[in-house]
């Protein structure tokens, strides 16, 4: 009988009973057969005695010394090399081969193309050799590389280049030396031939740091924004967090096979090539602001993750949330804060508060995993930074950066806890934390409701605040949280009222931390308009009656450029839950003319933002959609927004098309105000494709036969697929042609048709998989293809006939032995049975049951079914 994944709980650590303080490794490289040698030199910390407990995984023992002798006192275990009758130090010499050509997992030591890399985050580094592999285990690497030139002419690994040589045999060696202890996720190996971009930056102390950015040979040209993203990311983390960069060489490879988008390998950056690749012709604004925000992360890293790492695999948000919060206040320093903000905020309202209702819902510190790949999830990495922000909030940027100085005082160099790093915080403001911890430790969603009244005589308005998060499938009993709750109160002529009580002035955040709370506040002249929950100043939802009235005034008047687009949505809301409903009876489509004059009103705004503007008119996506109904229906909720996005478009028809006209750009800049006018542009694009059909097929037609940058092609692309333009086949037939050969701009092409509204789109899919273009083992494709059908196209993935889900059987039969990682990502639509109806979750359960009964069904995939299933 076939032993099932057994679960681990954070509250069962234990420190290991051996460390490893130094370790030299050689590597003698072939795509084939690896020979890795590992030197080691180990010191027991526990008592005396104890086994030592190597991980392994898919290893081929070569040899074994301790202290330049064979040792017999071994035996192997299913992942594990144990050792017995050790001295207290001692060297440890293992000898192993491992094939890089048959690792389709992608973890450990694998083929990208025709280059080598590694993948060692979380438990990789298993693969390559038996280690302690864990990340509380920090050792000084020295890697010795020895491979034939021809095939692999750069031979790169973590830290300083130290030295090097050539072979009789064709083959070449190089030395590379990291001085920083590191746990083995952080280690890394890339071999191949590429093209390298070189540039270098002075650090604030002097130091000429070498950079280098290696791609695929011909992508040169492809390279150059990943450099500027880069020293504009060593700049900002020493201007803004006083972080200066630490080895001589800093290192960026681009693969195309990766099942992440990068990864902070200390000095040696493995990338997937869509986070480093762009240029014009073939990357979109989009693209270029995740390669700058990518970029920046992955730098972050060297201090939020590798100088300090975390003690287990629980405290990954220690890492993750803290350096999300800080390439999110890069992205928003170097560009706008608002726009950066309002892209943030709809990951939580359309992904994050999903996961959060799932049978996956986890605090941002889980208390028990099974497979930690299952863990690399918007709860831990995009919560976990809303927590952090929260922080921010409460003790303010000086005091902030008091508490990370503390941090790094305290634990640089070492491996640290959630805990540790509030703590700090704590202690270098003197502000009180200890409810705030909370957020650590409790998962789900919090609803916030909100009511207000006013007494004219006493001239008081009082809002009453309650707070409740509901039971999610990890955790029944909810206890209140520390939220803080940002508002502002607007008089009828749209000016601020100062806040104050009893003749105190009131700060704008109000910390909420009972179950019930009333706040009162004095010398309010006039019924105030309540701006709520400004900035998005804690990850909950809303209660709160909006009329039309207060919604399209905050629309014109808050100061708050968030709060402005946050009413529009929030306008927009009202309509589509009560579309939806009269949808299900039957019932036409009601939207009053008032609304649609709101968004005539910030669509003809002379000197506003125009990328502000571009989101305000954008309606919530599917899924954000979903969020706000207990009961989700797809379909409904497909129906009820292109009835809204064509009833929007016939209304304002001739605004859209002025301001389309008004907002074209000749030559193409990577600049803020030009990225604001594309994106203006091309919403109003994207309306008037449900307008006049004959109008929208010919300037949707000529904006793809013009345009002179990737951003404008896919938008014209896009407008003819969801408005299903009679130039839409054609359009498609010609970037095909043209991009074949281009994986990654491809990628856009395959998410276009599989978030298409066609009615035939599962048989498009499943055509698409044969695509000349298209393969299951790179997961860029998978994602492109199988992601968006599933994620962005919620109405046809979910069709009553099962068949979305039986393409996704399907596909997760043969990735769960390809590749179970990207497996298990991809099953996240399936296992949020409970959302939906009976008819649906029945065809959602017999789909999972299909998967449950697989062979050698993985860790990965068998930790979310079995937690569907149960739930």
């Amino acid at each position: 009988m076939t032993q099932l994944p057994q679960a681990k709980n954070r509250h069962d650590y234990r420190a290991p009973d051996y460390t490893i303080t130094d370790i030299d490794l050689t590597f003698n490289l072939d795509a084939g057969t690896t020979q890795v040698t590992a030197v080691s030199q180990i010191k027991r910390l526990g008592a005396s005695g104890a086994e030592l407990r190597l991980d392994g995984e898919d290893l081929t023992l070569v040899s074994l010394h301790v202290d330049d002798g064979v040792w017999p006192h071994y035996h192997l275990e299913e992942g594990c090399l144990v050792l017995q009758q050790l001295p207290e130090t001692f060297t440890l010499k293992i000898v192993n081969n491992i094939h890089p050509d048959k690792n389709t997992a992608l973890e450990g030591l694998y083929k990208s193309g025709e280059a080598l890399c590694t993948q060692c985050e979380a438990e990789g580094f298993r693969h390559i050799t038996w280690y302690l592999d864990r990340p509380d285990v920090l050792a000084r690497f020295t890697t010795t590389i020895i491979a034939a030139q021809a095939f692999y002419p750069y031979l790169l690994s973590n830290g300083n280049r130290v030295d090097g040589g050539q072979l009789e045999d064709g083959r070449h060696w190089v030395k590379w030396h990291d001085p920083f202890p590191k746990p083995c996720y952080l280690f890394a190996v890339v071999a191949g031939d590429f093209d390298v971009l070189r540039d270098s930056f002075i650090t604030r102390s002097g130091r000429d740091v070498a950079l280098e950015i290696f791609v695929d040979r011909g992508n040169l040209d492809r390279a150059d924004w990943a450099m500027t993203s880069l020293k504009n990311s060593m700049k900002w983390d020493e201007e803004r967090f006083g972080l200066e960069y630490d080895l001589d060489i800093f290192m960026i490879v681009a693969v195309d096979f990766f099942n992440m988008g990068a990864m902070e390998n200390k000095g040696l950056n493995v990338f997937n090539a869509k986070y480093v690749l762009a240029k014009a012709e073939t990357a979109t604004d989009k693209d270029y602001l995740g390669i700058e925000a990518v970029i920046g992360h992955e730098y972050f890293h060297n201090w939020t993750g590798n100088r300090v790492t975390c003690r287990d695999w629980f405290q990954l948000s220690l890492k993750e949330g803290l350096t999300v919060f800080r390439d999110q206040e890069f992205s928003s320093d170097l560009g706008s804060r608002a726009v950066n903000r309002i892209d943030n905020v709809r990951v939580m309202r359309g992904s994050q508060f999903a996961e959060d209702a799932s049978p996956m819902a986890h605090p941002i510190r889980p208390e028990q995993v099974i497979e930690m790949n299952n863990f690399y999830t918007l709860t831990v990495y995009e919560k976990g930074s809303e927590v952090i922000r929260m922080m921010h909030t409460l003790l303010g940027e000086e005091n902030f950066q008091k508490g990370i100085q503390l941090y790094f005082e305290r634990h640089d160099g070492s491996a640290a806890t959630c805990d540790d790093f509030v703590q700090a915080m704590e202690e270098a403001s003197n502000v009180d934390l200890s409810q705030f911890r909370r957020w650590y430790s409790q998962s789900g969603t919090p609803v916030l409701s909100i009511r207000d009244d006013y007494n004219p005589e006493l001239e008081q308005y009082t809002l009453h605040v309650t707070q409740m998060t509901p039971s999610t499938a990890d955790q029944k009993e909810k206890l209140p949280l520390h939220i803080p709750l940002d508002i502002e109160l607007y008089d009828a002529e749209g000016q601020a009222i100062p806040l104050q009580h009893n003749g105190h002035p009131v700060h704008h955040v109000l910390n909420v931390t009972e179950g019930f709370q009333t706040f009162v506040f004095d010398k309010v002249y006039f019924q105030p308009v309540p701006s709520l929950l400004r900035e998005f100043s804690a990850p909950v939802k809303l209660d709160y009656p909006w009329s039309d009235a207060q919604l399209t005034f905050l629309m014109r008047h808050a100061r708050n450029d968030f709060a402005r687009w946050d009413a529009a949505q929030s306008l927009m809301a009202n309509y589509i839950k009560l579309n939806v409903s009269r949808q299900q009876q039957g019932q036409p489509l009601s939207l009053p003319l008032h609304v649609a004059d709101a968004f005539r009103a910030v669509l003809l705004e002379e000197g506003g933002d125009a990328a502000l503007i571009a989101l305000i008119l954008t309606l919530p996506a599917e899924n954000e959609i979903a969020e706000l109904f207990d009961t989700i229906d797809p379909q409904a909720i497909a129906t009820v927004r292109v009835a809204l996005v064509r009833t929007l478009a016939n209304e304002l028809a001739d605004e859209f098309l002025a301001v389309y006209h008004a907002s074209q750009t000749a030559e193409y800049r990577i600049e803020h105000a030009d990225i604001g006018k594309r994106s203006l542009k091309n919403v109003c694009l994207g309306y008037l494709a449900f307008a006049d059909s004959e109008l929208a097929d010919k300037l949707v037609s000529a904006q793809y036969h013009h345009a002179n940058n990737m951003t404008d092609t896919v938008a014209a692309l896009s407008a003819a697929v969801s408005a299903q333009l009679p130039c839409r086949d054609e359009l498609l037939t010609a970037f095909d042609n043209r991009w074949h050969h281009d994986g990654l701009v491809m990628d856009k092409w395959f998410a276009l048709q599989a978030s298409s509204p066609a009615d035939d789109v599962v048989t498009q899919v499943r055509a698409l998989l044969h695509h000349r273009s298209f393969t299951l083992s790179n997961p860029n494709r998978v994602r492109s293809l199988i992601g968006a059908f599933t994620q962005l196209n919620p109405g046809a993935f979910h069709a009553v006939d099962g068949s979305g889900y039986q393409l996704l059987v399907e596909i997760l039969t043969d990735l769960n032995t390809r590749n179970p990682q990207v497996a298990a990502r991809m099953i996240e639509p399936l296992i949020r049975l409970k959302r939906y109806d009976k008819t649906r979750q029945g065809l959602m359960r017999q789909a999972l049951e299909q998967l449950k009964g697989l062979d050698k069904l993985s860790g990965d995939l068998f930790e979310k079914i079995s937690k569907a299933l149960s739930a």
